[in-house]
């Protein structure tokens, strides 16, 4: 019943965020944490012992600098509490927990569109997850995870809302991996033909661009082939006839000259070592549905993109407010009903403010109840 709620409303205030901000109501941000539950192994001296267990063994046994005991340590401890199976490790904020993980779907406003559980009844509806044996490693760790649970939480949103029909995808590099684009990007991954246009995807620090015709910095940006430093400069985005999209990008030395005889005005390279024997200087055209990873229907680096992907932070701030504000964190309960229930009840009761909010047209408190009640 009260996920039933949660999709009545969500489809309630849909209209209500589209008139506030039809731009930043068009985006779907996903992020995932974890309610942590009243467990042995969430009080801190679990951990710091077998941390100060690992740094004194460390030291006997004369371990240069490269060991890291943190990350000993999370190998070391239980992939779940001894308590309840479902509560599982995850590394959070700096520090280890033990945990309900939910994922929580947003618009660009912070206003919460999906709210996804992962307990035994979500691995059940998609038995395409495979759940491996976590790695040594809680930042990789994460990195692992959330990837593979991105599309079934999005499948789950999609099939609740048919109507609402967002284009521009905000996640961070956990998510940056080509296989992910191509099912974002393309195809019919959410049904009736349903796909993002634009991915705000960072490049995952381990990994980088390859590209054998011209260098290409870490943002997809070509540069120049006889100084890597210089990167080429965008001159827009045009389509051909066959409706695919192309990039231009030209010289970074390359300048409009105006001629005053013809009044016209035409390219001219003032390079001291030419890649090209054009006068115009080299020119490069990219084609994004060739390597959506490169360019994912947007360009990094730019004004744009960095403005854009600023947004991402309200998933992280609504997650803050739903555990501090809403009193999700720090239940003293290991029940994983009760949890589930108050998650839920937690985003409805966002909702229903954006819904009061829109009544007073006060739409400047649709993500604070404090304002609004007093």
């Amino acid at each position: 019943m009260s996920s039933i709620a949660v999709a009545t409303v969500v489809d309630v205030t849909e209209p209500i965020c589209q008139a506030i901000d039809s731009a930043k109501a068009d985006m779907t941000i996903f992020d995932s944490s974890g309610i942590e539950a009243f467990v042995t192994e969430n009080n801190p001296k679990y951990a710091n012992r077998i941390i100060k267990q690992l740094k004194a063994y460390a030291k006997a046994q004369g371990f240069d600098k490269s060991y890291d005991p943190y990350k000993a340590a999370y190998g070391s401890m239980p992939s779940h509490a001894s308590a309840n199976p479902e509560i599982k490790q995850l590394y959070i904020n700096g520090h280890f927990c033990y945990v309900f993980k939910f994922g929580i779907v947003t618009n660009g406003l912070g206003i919460i569109r999906h709210i996804s559980f992962y307990n035994k009844n979500f691995m059940a509806s998609h038995p395409d997850i495979v759940v491996e044996k976590k790695p040594d490693s809680p930042d990789e760790d994460k990195c692992v995870h959330d990837p593979k649970l991105l599309i079934p939480t999005l499948k789950d949103f999609f099939s609740k809302h048919p109507l609402i029909n967002p284009k521009t995808f905000l996640g961070d590099a956990a998510f940056d991996t080509a296989q992910l684009y191509k099912r974002l990007l393309t195809g019919n991954t959410f049904g009736n033909d349903k796909h993002f246009s634009k991915a705000y995807i960072p490049l995952n620090a381990r990994s980088g661009l390859e590209n054998l015709d011209y260098s290409i910095n870490e943002d997809g940006i070509p540069c120049c082939p006889h100084d890597p430093s210089l990167q080429m400069k965008y001159e827009g985005t045009s389509k051909l006839r066959s409706g695919v999209t192309r990039y231009k990008f030209v010289c970074p030395r390359m300048k409009w000259i105006y001629d005053k005889s013809t009044q016209k005005s035409h390219r001219h390279c003032f390079c001291d070592n030419p890649c090209t024997s054009s006068k115009c200087g080299r020119m490069v055209y990219i084609y994004p549905e060739k390597d959506l990873r490169s360019y994912p229907g947007t360009i990094r680096g730019t004004e744009k993109w960095d403005d854009t992907y600023k947004i991402r932070t309200v998933v992280e701030r609504d997650i803050n407010h739903i555990k501090d504000n809403l009193c999700i964190a720090g239940r003293r309960t290991q029940n994983e009903k009760t949890l589930h229930a108050d998650l839920i009840l937690a985003g409805i009761t966002q909702l229903i403010t954006v819904v009061l909010t829109d009544k007073i047209n006060h739409h400047e408190y649709i993500r604070s109840i404090k304002p609004l009640i007093a």
